[in-house]
């Protein structure tokens, strides 16, 4: 054995000793904590005392010391994957850190095993050897000269390799947790994750990102790393309560919510987009309406033109039922002045309508109690009372259908033709079945014309399998959450509602993009497919993208049995309904 690596092993059983150590520590806490908690629960039924928030404190602290009792057992297997050997130029210092899936502390001040969550674990997934640096969230830039940078196998607690390398995760590693079932490649992505990866999952929260990523390429893995990452370094500014994963079935959401606990994420919301909609809206979802499946004329109601038109009519709706004009009082004097109320909707262009007026209204209970100070209070009531609801647009109980179809109206009297085009909708509308571009189109309605107060619930949203929507949806959830941050994630090649999904980026690019540090990356490298499963998956591109549906089914037809590999292991496969109708067999 060499002296190399004897100092590994001994590194290693090392760590398993003060794990161990650790661990034998957190069971007698864990045991006293929930004897603890239950007392107070006691407490609290038998009605002795206050302690309630005793209670409260007690949960969390076992909580907290049941997650590194976790982290612990975990670390017992997978011990760490990484370790970088730095200069750190600024303070002159050398260190040697150890990377893992999980931190790992020593003692209450030294770290044993380095989170991979943590600023400077960055720099084993995107470092090259010798100068370099690593970004500290809410900080600086870190100036750094890299010695090593090195990556380990280990299974049970014992190593069974190491490499030196100079880029993170060395081929030979790599291909042996890809060539494992889907449960250990899960718990082993972390040492494996990619520069091209990394650099997405690490990206600052305040931005929106787009992620095109091809089959296999990580992009679902990527979104929940990324969650974990944000939560872990932005803790001040996020809750997991602040996030809200969506998805387009239930199969994927159950997958992702398989995989957050292992990445220490909980109380993340997740929701199918069918659902994430009338969720915002709140009480203005009634109970009665009834979603439907896409309907004919959904195309294009999916595309970004559609929702333009609909935000001019609304635009207009506005300015005819709330008029600039001057509120002047016979007894009073000047309430409203033209201007004053031009620069009131110029400066909350962003509000309803019902909260346009609401602002306005108060502006003129502000004038009144201003101008009558040496009136008798009475009449200073009375004119509050007058005035209350000038602008007020409640009185004609407008429900967002009722408004959908006047869009409608508005839209046949430009253009006849559409008349049979939406004769369906109009017609759902009436039985209060909408589609889930309706939705969206009720939701803008309600957040352009009849909000009357903003919510702040979420922070960040993340989308995966974004194609399976048209860009209108992004559109409608960015104005409902003007003050979110989205990660969207997608492969338009597997956009399997090629009339209504999305099969490029452009669109949605204009819809949600806002500021020139919004960033759209691209993963080209699947990780899943063989040399001959992508092949054919080309070719059967290739065919798709010439619209030609006949030639795509003769491809389909020449492959040979061997081949049904590709059926069992291509996302697009996987996705594509064969016996719809345009996909029939």
């Amino acid at each position: 054995m060499s002296s190399e690596q004897q100092l590994e092993e001994d590194h290693l059983n090392y760590c398993l000793s003060i794990i161990k150590q650790n661990i034998h520590s957190l069971e007698e806490k864990e045991s006293q904590y929930k004897e603890t908690v239950k007392e107070l629960f006691q407490s609290i039924k038998k009605g002795e005392g206050d302690s309630y928030g005793q209670l409260l404190a007690g949960q969390n602290i076992l909580a907290d010391a049941q997650n590194t009792l976790r982290k612990n057992r975990s670390a017992l297997n997978k011990t760490y994957f990484g370790r970088i050997d730095y200069e750190d130029k600024t303070f002159e210092t050398t260190s040697t850190c150890y990377i893992g899936k999980n931190g790992i502390m020593e003692n209450q001040t030294d770290v044993l095993i380095v989170d991979w969550r943590a600023p400077v674990a960055s720099v084993y997934y995107e470092n090259e050897l010798g100068d370099g640096s690593y970004f500290v969230p809410n900080g600086e830039q870190v100036e750094i000269h890299l010695q090593k940078k090195r990556t380990y196998d280990i299974a049970k607690g014992t190593l069974l390799g190491f490499y030196d390398d100079n880029v993170a995760s060395n081929d030979e590693l790599l291909i042996k947790y890809l060539s494992q079932n889907k449960e250990a490649i899960l718990g082993d992505i972390i040492a494996t994750i990619q520069k091209e990866q990394n650099e997405i999952i690490r990206d600052v929260p305040y931005k929106n990102i787009i992620v095109q990523g091809v089959a296999g390429s990580g992009k679902t893995t990527v979104a929940l790393h990324r969650i974990s990452y944000l939560l872990y370094n932005y803790e001040d500014r996020y809750k997991p309560s602040e996030f809200c994963i969506v998805g387009s079935n239930d199969m994927l959401l159950n997958y992702i919510s398989s995989g957050l606990p292992e990445l220490d994420v909980n109380h993340v919301r997740q929701m199918r987009m069918d659902l994430f909609l009338p969720y915002l809206m709140g009480k203005a979802w009634k109970k009665k309406y009834k979603q439907i499946p896409e309907q004919f004329d959904a195309p294009y109601k999916s595309k970004l033109s559609f929702v333009k038109q609909l935000e001019q009519f609304l635009d207009d709706w506005k300015h005819t039922h709330l008029p600039i004009q001057e509120v002047r009082d016979p007894q009073v004097g000047l309430l409203l002045s033209k201007e004053m109320m031009e620069e009131t909707l110029r400066n909350n262009a962003s509000c309803s309508l019902l909260q346009l007026e609401k602002l306005l209204n108060a502006k003129i209970a502000t004038r009144i109690k201003f101008l009558c100070v040496e009136e008798k209070e009475k009449y200073k009531k009375d004119k509050l009372k007058q005035y209350k609801k000038y602008f007020d647009s409640e009185q004609y109980k407008w429900t967002e259908p009722f408004l959908y179809e006047q869009f409608l109206n508005w839209k046949l009297e430009q253009q006849e033709k559409e008349n049979e085009l939406f004769a369906h909708t109009k017609n759902a509308i009436q039985k209060s079945q909408f589609d889930i571009y309706d939705v969206a189109i009720l939701a803008l309605i309600w957040k352009r014309i009849l909000l009357k107060k903003e919510t702040d619930e979420f922070s960040q949203i993340i989308i995966d399998e974004a194609q399976d929507f048209g860009e209108m949806i992004y559109y409608v959830l960015k104005q409902l959450l003007p003050n979110c941050y989205f990660t969207i994630m997608g492969d338009v090649s597997q956009n399997i509602r090629y009339e209504t999904g999305m099969n490029d980026w452009e669109g949605l690019k204009e819809a949600l993009f806002s500021k020139e540090s919004d960033s759209f990356y691209l993963l080209s490298k699947s990780y899943r497919n063989t040399i001959e499963i992508s092949q054919c998956a080309g070719k059967v591109l290739e065919k798709a993208s010439l619209g030609r549906p006949h030639s795509l089914i003769k491809t389909f037809k020449a492959f040979k049995p061997s081949s049904a590999v590709f059926l069992a292991n291509t996302s697009f496969a996987n996705r594509v309904n064969f016996s719809s109708a345009s996909f029939r067999i």
